[in-house]
């Protein structure tokens, strides 16, 4: 990484968003995070980023609001979802919606989700 990759995490889970937070931080990364969909949204009108990771389930916008609004908007930014939902179908929605990844909480833990984002940007 010769630049700084920018990493905005669209998280409602605090404690969560803050681990991932310090955790990029701290591999190099900078991160940015908002706490829903609708503060994600606001801060992609003003800022660009080089990755996306967002949840699915969160009050005022979800996830597949976000993903279904960056769509429309032509952003091209890859997305990781990151959520609670393990069915195939919110899987499969997310990926239609132009989802690049989708990794589920209880199945992973933050240092296993840092080495998948770094593996993102280190792939040819």
């Amino acid at each position: 990484m010769s630049e700084t990759n920018k990493i905005l995490i669209i998280e409602d889970e605090r404690p969560l968003a803050r681990a991932l937070e310090l955790k990029l931080t701290h591999v190099g990364f900078e991160t940015k995070t908002a706490v829903n969909g609708e503060e994600g949204l606001a801060i992609l009108q003003k800022e660009s980023f080089d990755l996306i990771l967002t949840d699915l389930v969160m009050p005022k916008v979800d996830g597949f609001a976000v993903l279904t609004a960056l769509r429309e908007r032509g952003n091209t930014t890859p997305v990781i979802v990151l959520t609670n939902l393990s069915q195939a179908e919110d899987e499969s929605r997310a990926r239609t919606l132009g989802a690049a990844g989708f990794l589920v909480k209880s199945d992973i833990s933050v240092s296993e989700i840092v080495e998948r984002i770094k593996y993102v940007f280190e792939a040819p």
